[in-house]
């Protein structure tokens, strides 16, 4: 006899309006329209987006856990990059992104899986020749997504995200820069080849490289290597 609850079928649920929140002001953080020390209050939050204050409340907290905002006082504030803080997240960074290139380029993924990237990086050349900044930019941001996707641990790759949030929305300046989107393109064609030829010591070093490119070039764009030659290795988060 069918067990009465094997009839059951799983239930729509539209998404929360806390996750929505969330995901707009995530959004909106990663892309430079929220920037650093600026003020977030529930109640202007709540108007502007048409909801009440409890899922605003929730998504702050949400974002606060994940250090992307911080509590001051009865608002939040978007913190400002100090020199140790870059430090500190491009440590975690440099542990964990050579990691999962390396699972990547070792599973010697088939050229139909490998193709979003390939795109990515061809859509960067073009933008690359015909100085198109927010093109390149969104082509960059896409070739991070198509590799992420390739990583086999899961939990790696929340990792991965959560500290790259910290300083994505710097794209905006470091990208802004010819002589950046040269370097990047060049670096991200190395990741490529080792993925390609299935050499996870090869990937793993051509992700250090672009991480410390990548660090240098933060830096520089808040102004902390206002001292160091301008002219070192630079590239984008």
């Amino acid at each position: 006899m069918t067990s009465s609850m094997e009839s059951l079928k799983p239930l729509d649920r539209p998404v929360a309006l806390g996750d929505q929140v969330y995901a707009a002001l995530r959004e909106r953080l990663r892309d430079g329209r929220i920037r650093p020390e600026h003020r977030l209050q529930e109640e202007s939050l709540a108007a502007t987006l048409g909801v009440s204050r409890t899922p605003v409340r929730e998504a702050l907290a949400r974002l606060a856990s994940e250090g992307l905002v911080i509590s001051d006082g009865r608002s939040f504030v978007v913190p400002a990059h100090t020199d140790r803080d870059i430090d500190e997240i491009y440590q975690v960074r440099e542990l964990l992104e050579p990691e999962a290139l390396r699972l990547v380029a070792e599973l010697n993924p088939a050229a139909g899986a490998r193709a979003p990237l390939q795109q990515a990086l061809d859509a960067m050349l073009f933008a690359l020749r015909a100085a198109d900044a927010k093109e390149f930019s969104e082509a960059n941001a896409r070739f991070r997504t198509a590799w992420l996707a390739l990583v086999p641990n899961r939990r790696l790759v929340r990792l991965i995200e959560l500290y790259a949030d910290h300083v994505w929305y710097l794209r905006v300046l470091t990208l802004s820069d010819a002589g950046v989107r040269e370097v990047v393109a060049q670096g991200l064609r190395g990741v490529l080849v080792a993925i390609a030829s299935g050499d996870g010591a090869a990937a793993a070093q051509a992700m250090r490289e672009h991480l410390a490119a990548a660090k240098n070039s933060l830096r520089q764009a808040i102004g902390l290597n206002s001292g160091m030659n301008s002219s070192a290795g630079t590239g984008p988060t």
